[in-house]
C-alpha cells in the first residue's frame, strides 16, 4: 500500500511539472513578436505581432459572435486584413478552431456599440457604461451560429479559446474581469447573448 501512495504521489508531481511549465512557456511566447507556434493552437498569421511595446494599449477583451455560417471566419479575416479599421475585429475563430491573428495590434478596428448597456442585467455596468468601446478592447469573433443565432460555440471553439483568452490576457496585461460578453456591455440582439458562454467559461476556467 505505501508503494502504491508513493507512486499515486509521484505521478501527481510529474503531471503538475509539465503544466506549471507549460503556463511559464506559453506567458514567454505571449511577450514574444513575428508569428510564435502556440501549443495547442491552430494559428493563421494574416497580421504578425511586432514589439509589444508598440501596440496599442488593449485594457478589455470583447467576446463576439457573429452569425456567419462554418468556413466565414477565413473570409471575414481576410477582409479585416485588407480593411483594417472596417467594423469587425483583431482575432476571428473558426468553427474548427482555427484561429486568424487579421489585424496587426498598433491597428484599431470598429466594434462594439460605445458601452451602451446600463441596466445592469448581466454584469454591474457601472465600470463599463461607454467606457469598454472598441478603441480599448480586443475583439475576437467566433464564427459559425448561422442559421440558427441560438447555437453555442463547437468544443473546437471552446478548445481553442481556452488557449488564446490565456494568450490575450497575458501579451497585453488584462485581467480576469475585464474578460466581457459583446451582450454584456451593448445591447444586442434579443433572440440570444452574444457572448456570453465564452465569457463566462473564461472567467469560470481562471487564471
Amino acid at each position: 500500500m505505501k508503494f502504491r501512495s508513493l507512486a499515486i504521489a509521484l505521478c501527481a508531481v510529474a503531471i503538475s511539472i509539465p503544466a506549471s511549465a507549460q503556463t511559464s512557456d506559453l506567458a514567454a511566447i505571449a511577450r514574444s513578436s513575428g508569428t510564435p507556434e502556440i501549443p495547442g493552437l491552430k494559428l493563421v498569421w494574416l497580421a504578425p505581432w511586432g514589439d509589444i511595446s508598440k501596440a496599442h494599449p488593449w485594457r478589455n477583451i470583447i467576446v463576439h459572435q457573429t452569425e456567419g455560417p462554418a468556413g466565414s471566419a477565413r473570409g471575414g479575416a481576410l477582409e479585416q486584413n485588407k480593411n483594417p479599421t472596417r467594423r469587425g475585429v483583431m482575432v476571428w475563430v473558426e468553427t474548427d478552431g482555427t484561429v486568424y491573428w487579421a489585424v496587426a495590434e498598433h491597428l484599431i478596428p470598429t466594434h462594439g456599440d460605445g458601452g451602451n448597456r446600463n441596466d445592469n442585467k448581466y454584469i454591474d455596468n457601472g465600470p463599463t457604461y461607454r467606457q469598454v468601446i472598441g478603441n480599448n478592447s480586443v475583439g475576437v469573433e467566433f464564427a459559425g451560429n448561422y442559421p440558427d443565432v441560438t447555437r453555442g460555440p463547437t468544443d473546437a471553439q471552446v478548445a481553442a479559446w481556452r488557449i488564446l483568452v490565456k494568450v490575450l490576457r497575458a501579451r497585453y496585461g488584462i485581467p480576469l474581469e475585464r474578460v466581457y460578453a459583446h451582450n454584456w456591455i451593448d445591447y444586442k440582439d434579443a433572440r440570444y447573448c452574444e457572448g456570453c458562454a465564452l465569457a463566462k467559461m473564461a472567467r469560470e476556467w481562471g487564471e
